[in-house]
């Protein structure tokens, strides 16, 4: 087999390094905002000004960051003369990018800036992953990938991810303030997360929203099962092959399917739900890290 050939690695290393920008903007953000949080639970909530002040400048130092990540996205793209989704490294800053993208246009039609300071530290995460475990040198892809099922395939899955992880950080808050038996307890560090626990909207609030998220995430989930299997048959002349990739991402969304199914016929609400959401994205998790780097088959892109 031929080995791939790195396109225009100067301007990747550009790219590289205005991600590294982004990252920076987004962990000055986590810490402004984690600050705004903070003070608001020891304060007036949504009614102290410095707390509102801070989170408009960690919301500003996001959408830098947004922009930032978006610019290093695309030179990414362009030195490897192709969509940059083709590995880990390239998922995980795209995933960032349109995580934080979706989530401050959302803020245009509703408040959800209590979650805020989770969405970006996850960001720190993600791309700092990327970054330190994940970057590999612009490659090639191969003759049977190159097709533009590869942009629909991905895209899509990118899109669902997105809103798979702000239903995820919704899940996360509601499964907090659902936990009596950390709130009750004594002590001065129980006191103050029950302080910082009253800062958020209500359960029954919380999970309308994530639910809302998660129907949105399922649907292009469904989507990416569905134009991965027409890729897979052009690519390699079947639409299912049992391949490890394919198991998670069905039970992916069999999980988010029983999610649905439970919350609307089941009845199943509360912390139950936020748990089987959550489960969900954890499966996502696995799916992207675990299986890339762990098992072997047509799907995993790892790079590494």
């Amino acid at each position: 087999m031929t080995p791939a050939i790195a396109l225009n690695p100067e301007l990747a290393t550009i790219s590289r390094v205005i991600i590294l920008v982004a990252l920076t903007f987004y962990a000055f953000s986590f810490i402004v905002l984690a600050w705004a949080l903070t003070k608001r639970a020891g304060g007036q909530g949504k009614k102290d000004k410095f707390a509102n002040r801070l989170d408009n400048i960690g919301l500003v130092l996001m959408g830098v960051g947004v922009v930032a990540n978006g610019a290093g996205v695309l030179t990414r793209g362009i030195a490897a003369n192709r969509v940059p989704w083709a590995n880990m490294y390239e998922f995980s800053i795209s995933g960032a990018f349109i995580a934080s993208a979706i989530f401050l246009l959302t803020l245009l039609f509703r408040d959800l800036k209590f979650i805020s300071s989770f969405l970006a530290g996850f960001l720190v995460l993600i791309i700092g992953s990327a970054n330190t475990l994940f970057y590999v040198q612009v490659e090639s892809l191969l003759p049977a990938l190159q097709d533009y099922w590869l942009v629909i395939h991905v895209s899509v899955a990118i899109l669902a991810t997105a809103f798979f992880t702000i239903g995820a950080t919704l899940s996360l808050i509601h499964i907090l303030k659902e936990t009596k038996r950390i709130t009750s307890s004594k002590g001065k560090a129980a006191k103050a997360f029950t302080k910082l626990l009253k800062v958020f909207p209500k359960s029954e609030k919380l999970e309308r929203t994530y639910y809302q998220f998660n129907i949105i995430g399922f649907i292009l989930w469904s989507f990416t099962l569905i134009a991965g299997a027409i890729w897979a048959d052009k690519a390699w002349h079947r639409f299912w092959g049992w391949d490890t990739k394919e198991v998670w991402t069905f039970i992916i969304w069999t999980i988010y399917a029983a999610y649905l199914h439970a919350t609307t016929t089941k009845g199943w609400d509360g912390k139950r739900a936020a748990w089987l959401s959550l489960i969900g994205f954890l499966a996502i998790i696995f799916n992207f890290t675990i299986v890339n780097l762990y098992f072997k088959g047509l799907h995993v892109y790892s790079g590494i």
